[in-house]
């Protein structure tokens, strides 16, 4: 009777065990499918990557995300972002994406970050004309143009260029990240090949100003050109001097000249001439 007592207990204890182990063994498999929870492997970068730098293998490195939390354009492949030039910044961790990178085959450096259609064209500055400095890459700019058009001794200014892209000051791509002034002797701006030339032609006509805009401010309404007069008050308007209209001369024309007549007889014949 013991014996069978004993071997009664022991079957339960064996049973308890097997589910106590189902158990821990079930528990273990849903953390661990938990810590492994499915995922997909993105392009992220390894380290701040700086505008018109070219991305090496040790500038990225793949990050395993859930696909609903990643952007619709993310890379998965390196390949197709090794050797490309950047034309955004991007910072560690952040994701690589198509916008942020030149065309393939592009290049690095400023000629990477110049859209198709359109040019790079720099123009010396100084103090002034750079706005003290804060005319940096990533701003906007309009072209302001001051000359003699009539080559007269009256000055006029003209506004160019409007809301143009500043793309380099100097060989710097990036502003500062502190938003300090940097001075440069040359600016870089991006122009369709049409202003490429108006900017040709202003540099060579007069003396280039650089007017800061606001990046938010899209506004391109014309502007009359304005003259030296305009700037003083009461300033009688430049009298401009005519030629005198040529006299017309009417002349008469000459009286019908007098006429008499005189009647001849010659026989009977009767003749009238007139004189």
């Amino acid at each position: 009777m013991n014996r069978t007592r004993l071997i009664f207990i022991g079957v339960i204890a064996l049973a308890l065990g097997a589910l106590v182990s189902a158990a821990v063994y079930k528990n273990l498999q849903s953390r661990s499918a938990g810590a492994a929870q499915p995922g997909i492997e993105v392009v992220v970068a390894a380290s701040d990557i700086a505008v018109g730098e070219r991305i090496e293998e040790k500038s990225i490195r793949l990050a395993r995300f859930p696909e609903g939390d990643l952007p619709p354009n993310a890379i998965r492949d390196k390949s197709r972002v090794i050797g490309r030039g950047a034309v955004l910044p991007m910072y560690r961790g952040e994701f690589v994406l198509p916008n942020k990178l030149a065309g393939e085959n592009a290049g690095s450096g400023l000629p990477a970050l110049i859209p198709p259609g359109m040019r790079a064209m720099s123009v010396r500055v100084n103090e002034v004309v750079a706005v003290a400095g804060f005319v940096q890459p990533g701003t906007r700019v309009d072209v302001l143009l001051t000359g003699n058009p009539s080559g007269g001794d009256e000055q006029q200014t003209t506004t160019v260029l409007k809301n143009v892209l500043v793309i380099a000051t100097g060989q710097k791509l990036e502003r500062s990240t502190a938003g300090e002034a940097q001075m440069a002797a040359v600016i870089t701006l991006l122009v369709s090949p049409d202003d490429a030339q108006k900017l040709t032609l202003a540099s060579t006509q007069g003396r280039i100003q650089l007017a800061l805009r606001n990046p938010l401010d899209t506004n391109q309404e014309e502007l009359a050109a304005v003259n030296s007069g305009a700037l003083y008050k009461g300033m009688p308007k430049p009298v401009v001097a005519t030629a005198p209209r040529p006299r017309v001369k009417h002349t008469e024309a000459p009286p019908a000249p007098q006429t008499f007549s005189v009647e001849v007889y010659r026989g009977d014949k009767k003749e009238e001439k007139t004189f």
